[in-house]
């Protein structure tokens, strides 16, 4: 179906989702993608295309899945994808996205993590059509004298100059030199592998469309084609989703978990994940927006739409199916204990503390221990991180069987 689009069909579609921050460099991006088709129509071959993903963590979450649907795309007309696993970026880590320094990992804590990366990016790509890469393979062969003459491209007003690197400057705080290679390695990436386009978050727009372009120009070769996408936000539908803020929503989880996940997101973040995670053409969404502004359609509802679709995507129709029934039955149908015990939380207390001072657990290591096990829920969602700030008041799920119901204390208003 997709193999037989026009070349401006296919430009349209690929460019579907993207955010340059700048319309006129979206323009010129897509008629440089137009032209690159058509070259290699002419060639006869396919786009070389390639997303790099840094596993600076064991699992993946859904605003990872963002760009690998856009791969998937490219898989669908024909194209070449590789995915590419950052074993020695993730050595620094991206500086792009942080206004503090990253912390370093060990090749050891790299490895582990990238173990687990493929598998679950076969969840959105097809496994026949994927080239996994490792970019210590090129990365750990360069020598001094090749990094001296990569950055000869750049200088440090460049690095400055962006936000992430600005905000340290102003409060004072040390950016560190090796954080600047980031941007060196990841353009080299995009010249060992031959890119014809990277695709990447909006928040790689200077690695992308400014120095893997100008290393590649440098070192005799066209320069890569960005294909800049929106950052998803997390389930509180501001900030971006993170592992790390308690905002994500894992691939590696259940069906019923995913479809909770969802169903707790404000109705304001809907527009965001129908464009940029479901399968739906452009006038399904539309035809959902008109519906809940007219109030025929109840946010609700819609958002159950989306949740469905969404698990469908990772589990398949069966499991979306049953995950959504179990939903229904425990929280519309209120099939949860009609009375049980209350408990008063406070700001700041993380999930193992009030586990601990509610008496659901005898200690520590048996509330981490249930934690590990996916055995503790706030409405229906699996509480994974025991350090994490309880997210919000609800019913609280330790085991099967035993319920509570935990309540924000009010803050002393004359404290």
């Amino acid at each position: 179906m997709t193999r037989d689009m026009s070349i401006d069909e296919q430009v349209e579609y690929l460019m579907r989702g993207t955010d340059y921050g700048d319309e006129d460099l979206k323009q010129a991006m897509a008629k440089e993608l137009r032209q690159r088709l058509l070259e290699a129509q002419q060639e006869g071959r396919p786009l070389r295309v390639y997303c790099g993903y840094d596993p600076r963590t064991a699992d993946l979450h859904l605003g990872h899945t963002i760009t690998m649907r856009k791969l998937r795309q490219f898989q669908e007309l024909g194209h070449e994808v590789t995915f590419l696993i950052g074993t020695y970026t993730s050595l620094i880590g991206d500086p792009s996205d942080k206004d503090v320094l990253r912390p370093q990992l060990t090749p050891e804590e790299v490895e582990r993590n990238a173990r687990t990366y493929a598998e679950q990016a076969y969840k959105v790509l097809d496994r026949q059509k994927t080239i996994i890469r490792y970019n210590s393979e090129w990365l750990s062969k360069l020598t001094f004298a090749d990094l001296i003459h990569l950055a000869s491209n750049f200088t440090i007003q460049q690095f400055l100059t962006r936000e992430n690197f600005r905000l340290r400057w102003e409060r004072n705080d040390p950016i560190y030199l090796h954080e600047t290679f980031y941007s060196l390695m990841q353009g080299y990436d995009a010249y060992a592998l031959r890119a014809d386009c990277q695709v990447g978050g909006s928040d790689q727009l200077f690695n992308i469309a400014t120095a893997a372009r100008k290393i590649m120009t440098f070192l005799g070769e066209k320069p890569n084609i960005p294909i800049i996408m929106s950052i998803l936000p997390g389930t509180d539908g501001v900030v971006r989703m993170s592992k790390s803020l308690g905002n994500h929503i894992p691939l590696n989880t259940t069906a019923e978990d995913m479809y909770g996940k969802v169903m707790s997101l404000p109705d304001f973040a809907m527009s965001s994940y129908f464009r940029l995670v479901t399968r739906w053409q452009s006038t399904k969404i539309q035809e959902l927006e008109e519906g809940m502004q007219s109030g025929k359609l109840h946010p609700r509802d819609v958002k159950m739409k989306l949740a469905g679709e969404i698990t469908e995507i990772f589990y398949g129709p069966q499991a979306a199916k049953e995950a959504e029934a179990a939903f229904v039955r425990v929280f519309q149908q209120k099939s949860v204990p009609k009375e049980m015990p209350e408990f008063l939380f406070k700001s700041g207390q993380t999930v193992l503390d009030v586990l601990l001072a509610a008496g659901m657990v005898a200690s520590k290591s048996e509330g981490r221990r249930l934690i590990e096990q996916k055995g503790v829920r706030l409405d229906g969602m699996i509480l994974e991180d025991a350090n994490q700030e309880l997210p919000h008041q609800g019913v609280l799920q330790v085991g099967k069987r035993r319920y509570l119901y935990v309540k924000k204390e009010k803050e002393d208003q004359n404290g």
